[in-house]
This record gives structure tokens, sequence and C-alpha cells, in this order.
């Protein structure tokens, strides 16, 4: 006889913490498609890092970026920031795996929260960081 694991209280309750998160990012998308425009200056705080080194950092782009997605904009978005635009569905899909496997009462569980698959990824970015940022990569800038 098999076992099939329903989510009871504690189901439940593990599920307020991914509520939340799904609650924090459909309110700041829904800031961003119908606020101001953050192609317009002064409506949105600036990047901290670009304000006092004159440096993109690795998510300069990403309120534009949402912007041109909620606006059907997919190749603007891409340009934006294509690191991010490329990672959206893995973090869309380590999510939904999170909010099961809370429900199913298991721990969280993916070969791409993986030690090595972490560090590859902190590496990716480092490198990413840099190179949007020399000269001759500014297909990569936002």
């Amino acid at each position: 006889m098999t076992h099939v694991s329903v989510p009871g209280k504690m189901g439940l309750r593990a599920l307020a913490p991914h509520a939340a998160v799904l609650g924090g990012v459909v309110a700041g998308v829904l800031v961003v498609t119908f606020g101001a425009d953050p192609n317009e200056p002064g409506h949105y705080p600036g990047c901290p890092f670009l304000g006092l080194t004159g440096f993109y950092c690795p998510g300069c782009g990403m309120t534009r970026l949402v912007y041109a997605l909620a606006h059907g904009r997919v190749g603007v978005a891409f340009g934006l920031n294509p690191l991010l635009f490329v990672m959206l569905p893995v973090f869309g899909y380590l999510y939904v795996r999170w909010a099961v496997r809370s429900a199913q009462g298991l721990p969280m569980r993916s070969a791409l929260l993986q030690p090595a698959v972490a560090y590859s990824f902190a590496g990716l970015l480092i490198v990413y960081w840099i190179v949007r940022n020399l000269p001759f990569a500014h297909v990569l800038a936002p």
C-alpha cells in the first residue's frame, strides 16, 4: 500500500514563507508594471553600486527588464540584463520545487543547489559583473 502525503496543518503552515515570497514578487512586478516608466529617470532609486563607482553591477537593468517583460517587449528585456533573463526560468523552477517539496513535508533538494553548481554560478556572476563593464562588451550593459 502506497502512502500519499496530503498537506495538513503543518503543510499549510510550511507554505507561509512561499506565499510571502510569491506575494512580494507579485507586488514588485505590479508596482513596476503599472507604476512610472523606469526608463524615465527619477521615478525609482538608482543602483547604489553604479552611483558610487560608475560601473554596472550584475543586477543593473532588472527594473527595466521587468517593465519590458510586463509590456511584452521580450527582446528589449533580454538586452537589459541577459543573465537575469536567462535565469528567470531557473528561479521559477526552484521556487515551484521549493513550494511543492515543502507542501509534501520534504526538504528542498535539487542538483542546482549542490555546492559545485552554486560556486560555478557565483563564478559566472563575478565574470558577468566584470565583463559587462569592459569596453568590448557594451552589448551586456543595460
